[in-house]
């Protein structure tokens, strides 16, 4: 059974922020599959469906995304026989807006709801996928990654981020329904 979480903080007041950009994944996903949030378990909100024939849980941890590993962890224990089936949704502030990266494992860099997961499960093995938030603006360092991670998606960057928001939601049934996980990985990696 595969784990979708996507990571971001609860609330009206981080809604449509460069950090939520997991929850607005776990959203599009769930609207795709004609899902809802209905239950909150393990300090998250958690929409439940099958795909193919697949069992799957996309869920949305409440507990801040500094802490999202206290959520995570539960999740796991509850419906994964491994890390393996787990799929973690973020913004990288290290990639450009408008592109993403699928790895199976790997670091969790400066992201401070990866590092809470990381330290949480023990573990680096599990799926990632980082949907960019790098405007020209931090790149140049006109703002400071704090202010921007918690401010709303500019106009500007909005169709970007909504497209990959989109794609990010195909891959994930791509991935939940037996895709091959390196073709996925392949046209992830190389969009612009």
């Amino acid at each position: 059974m595969y784990l979708v979480v996507g990571l971001g903080n609860p609330g009206t007041r981080y809604r449509n922020t460069y950090h939520n950009i997991g929850f607005m994944t776990a959203d599009a996903l769930a609207k795709k599959c004609k899902l809802r949030f209905t239950g909150k378990e393990c300090a998250a909100l958690t929409a439940k469906g099958k795909l193919d024939g697949v069992p799957f849980v996309v869920a949305k941890p409440q507990t801040f995304m500094n802490l999202s590993g206290e959520s995570v962890k539960q999740l796991v224990k509850k419906y994964c026989d491994s890390e393996e089936e787990l799929i973690v949704v973020y913004d990288d502030a290290d990639l450009p807006v408008g592109r993403m990266r699928f790895r199976e494992e790997g670091s969790a860099g400066t992201h401070n709801g990866m590092r809470s997961i990381v330290k949480e499960l023990n573990t680096t093995e599990f799926k990632r996928l980082r949907i960019g938030i790098k405007t020209e603006e931090l790149a140049a360092k006109e703002v400071a990654i704090t202010d921007l991670v918690l401010s709303r998606v500019d106009y500007a960057d909005r169709p970007a981020i909504d497209k990959c928001v989109g794609d990010a939601a195909d891959a994930l049934v791509d991935i939940i329904g037996g895709k091959d996980l390196q073709r996925v990985e392949e046209r992830l990696n190389r969009r612009k």
